[in-house]
């Protein structure tokens, strides 16, 4: 089951997409990374979507990823003794922390860190932006305003405060909770929502103690000023548009998403984009042009996977979703013009031996008649670094981890295949001569590149580089000790 692509897609599971048929469909059609959603579904429900997935990646002897993606702490107000009321622009209103059914002038927000951290002149979103106050004075319990935008607020809606660092943790108990859950369960990646700075990562980082890699959600405006600094700490990035539309201006969010994905690769570390990318195949068949230019848009920029969310969840058509999207990223990836854009972003830069190592590794693939680059990875880093590259050949990842192999299979190009222990150079070679043969990479009278460490079993010594034929005669008489 060889991908006829590079960039890797994420299918959300949920209502539509939760027994062993349904979602091996999903994989077969192209899904490489499964979501579950934490803010959805029950621990019992995660726990059986979790051993499905991990049945199928038996069954088709394939590393198959999942990402749990944490809730974050909402931010909601209260109740309306109407349930509802609506907001004139240029009236005044307030929020509080009285909890006594609110009315046309107030309603409780029953968060005081809000009110700790807002100031004359914040904006206060309600109800995903629909509706935009502005503050004109405010204290510890309270938030005097004037409706910019009206609209009507009803019971429990959302607020944003995009202007301001909350002291907020992003962190809930829930998340908390569920971090734990997923991690015993063995997830490979945490998604981490309402991140400002990059200390929320590192406090979610020692909570998975290594069970799980943690990719920060960028969807405040505080973290993408913080970007450099989050991403530093992170394993990897998702771009969540849906709330960076909303706390941001439309119009500010395409430049947003291509400097993180530009930052992302520079650091060779994956990027996810997501949201609405085929919102409109939630009830149809067929998406709008204007999605598939947008997903195409992110397959331009180089962005290592686009994401389903509510599409493969809940939606009508979850399979046609994954293969409209496979398919755009074929198309895409078959076009020259991608390989020109992705070429001319390449950075010119390789620090140390490793990065030196994969970037020969890649001119030699791209100037000479080879197949595939070949790499032996513990951590998963040669492979990263490789796919930072974005060589025009296939890249083949061989670790003795399942671990590393499911983290990787989020990667831009990595084929992930599982090998015993390699203590010899020798044998390395073999192993990826098999692999490539295996997986249809190469065939008798081909060539690939293999990369490799000295010493064996040793992360982060990536030090050699060799050009090897596919001969059956030297994957077949080779020593298998």
């Amino acid at each position: 089951m060889r991908r006829l692509r590079n960039v890797k897609i994420v299918a959300t599971l949920g209502p539509a997409s939760n027994d062993y048929q349904m979602i091996r469909a999903l994989f077969e059609a192209g899904a490489d990374v499964f979501r579950l959603n934490m803010s959805h579904g029950s621990h019992e429900e995660i726990r059986e979507r979790h051993a499905i997935i991990r049945q199928i990646e038996a069954d088709t002897e394939r590393p198959i990823a999942i990402l749990a993606d944490l809730q974050g702490p909402k931010l909601r107000c209260g109740v309306f003794a109407g349930d509802s009321e609506e907001l004139l622009e240029g009236q005044k209103f307030r929020f509080d922390l009285d909890e006594t059914p609110g009315d046309a002038s107030r309603v409780c927000l029953p968060h005081q860190e809000i009110f700790q951290a807002l100031k004359p002149g914040s904006t206060l979103l309600v109800n995903d932006g629909k509706i935009r106050v502005s503050v004109d004075a405010c204290g510890e319990d309270f938030a005097d305003c004037t409706v910019v935008v009206g609209g009507t607020i009803s019971n429990r809606k959302g607020v944003n405060v995009p202007d301001v660092v909350l002291p907020v943790a992003a962190l809930s108990e829930k998340d908390r909770r569920d971090l734990e859950f997923v991690c015993d369960l063995g997830v490979d990646w945490l998604a981490l929502s309402f991140v400002q700075r990059p200390e929320d990562v590192l406090e979610a980082r020692e909570l998975a103690q290594e069970r799980a890699a943690i990719l920060s959600k960028i969807e405040k405006p505080a973290a993408v000023d913080a970007f450099a600094e989050i991403l530093r700490v992170s394993d990897g990035i998702m771009v969540a548009r849906g709330d960076l539309g909303v706390e941001l201006p439309v119009h500010a969010v395409p430049p947003i998403q291509k400097r993180l994905i530009r930052g992302c690769r520079a650091a060779a570390k994956p990027v996810i984009v997501a949201t609405q990318m085929l919102e409109s195949m939630i009830e149809s068949p067929v998406p709008t042009r204007a999605e598939v230019s947008d997903v195409a848009a992110a397959i331009y920029e180089g962005t290592d996977a686009v994401m389903l969310s509510a599409e493969s969840a809940a939606g009508d058509f979850p399979i046609e979703a994954v293969t409209t999207m496979h398919n755009v990223a074929v198309e895409i990836e078959s076009d020259p013009t991608y390989r020109s854009v992705i070429e001319a972003s390449r950075g010119a830069s390789h620090r140390g031996v490793a990065g030196g190592i994969v970037a020969a590794a890649r001119e030699i693939a791209e100037t000479a008649d080879i197949k595939a680059i070949c790499c032996f990875t513990h951590s998963g880093t040669t492979a990263s670094l490789t796919a930072r590259e974005r060589p025009r050949v296939p890249i083949i990842a061989l670790t003795p981890f399942a671990e590393t192999a499911r983290r990787l299979s989020l990667q831009w190009g990595v084929n992930c295949y599982l090998s015993g222990d390699v203590d010899r150079f020798k044998m390395a070679v073999v192993s990826a001569a098999r692999a490539a043969r295996k997986g249809e990479f190469a065939s008798e009278g081909d060539q690939i590149v293999v990369t490799a460490g000295v010493p064996f079993n040793v992360p982060g010594t990536t030090n050699i580089l060799r050009v090897a034929p596919c001969d059956e005669r030297l994957i077949f008489t080779a020593d298998p000790e």
